[in-house]
């Protein structure tokens, strides 16, 4: 095993990966305790509040605070808001909202990073469906994950499924590589060919997460230079997991 790549990916040992776990395992201990809390008249704020209370009590760091001079805890980002909300005290989830969450967390300087799309009360059919495909798009990506495979085995799973529910997938943000650093080497792709990119190889850790329109796939950036919205204005879906390459098969490093 080459433990560095030309191409500046970095190759995990095998109790590398497994003391990725640990922050895989937080991160997704509080996306699921945000999302547990997701009701309407809940502000992101609250939810961002709890999530870095979370973290730091169970000894991590939480990664998004300041990276890059992002201001919260958690990504919260809103129907059309694809990603990087900001988590915001006049943010106030709306009964029929669906809201991306992205945490992460840091412990002994390993990165965990994932995310979910979450329904607050009742919601549309569509919207349902929207997060559904999505979450199946990410699961599809993940199974092509494997050595030997390419990125573009993941990018066109996750296109083929989203795509072919009539749904569009984002191309201007994908999903990357993670380690000490929450974005390293290589880009994954939502889209692609079969056998096309980077070669995978055991002891890669990427975070896979497709980003799914209800509309068009063409995003903005919007004035605080984080929130990224449809152009559209239509709905969009986020789904993500931490995922290790091994000689068995993907391996998830972000379950609860």
């Amino acid at each position: 095993m080459r433990f560095f790549r030309p191409d500046g990916i970095k190759i995990k040992t095998s109790s590398q990966i497994e003391a990725m776990k640990e922050a895989g395992h937080l991160s997704a201990q509080v996306l699921r305790e945000v999302g547990a809390r997701i009701s309407p008249g809940v502000s992101t704020l609250e939810l961002d509040e709890f999530a870095e209370e979370y973290i730091r009590a169970a000894g991590g760091v939480p990664a998004f605070k300041g990276y890059g001079g992002f201001p919260g805890t958690i990504c919260a980002s809103i129907n059309e808001m694809v990603v990087h909300g900001i988590p915001s005290k006049d943010a106030v989830l709306k009964e029929g909202d669906i809201v991306s969450i992205d945490t992460g967390a840091t412990v002994n300087r390993w990165v965990g990073d994932n995310a979910a799309t979450f329904a607050v009360g009742n919601i549309s059919e569509d919207a349902q469906r929207l997060i559904d495909v999505t979450e199946v798009a990410m699961w599809a990506g993940i199974e092509q994950a494997v050595p030997g495979n390419h990125l573009g085995d993941i990018g066109h799973a996750v296109q083929e499924v989203a795509e072919s529910a009539g749904f569009g997938v984002v191309r201007e943000y994908t999903g990357h590589g993670i380690g000490r650093k929450m974005h390293e080497p290589p880009s994954v792709y939502n889209y692609g060919q079969p056998g096309w990119g980077t070669l995978l190889e055991e002891g890669m850790v990427i975070a896979i997460e497709p980003m799914v329109t209800m509309g068009t796939f063409r995003v903005r950036t919007l004035e605080d230079g984080w929130g990224v919205v449809t152009r559209d204005g239509k709905p969009a879906a986020h789904f993500e997991r931490t995922v290790a390459i091994t000689a068995d098969g993907p391996v998830v490093l972000t379950e609860a």
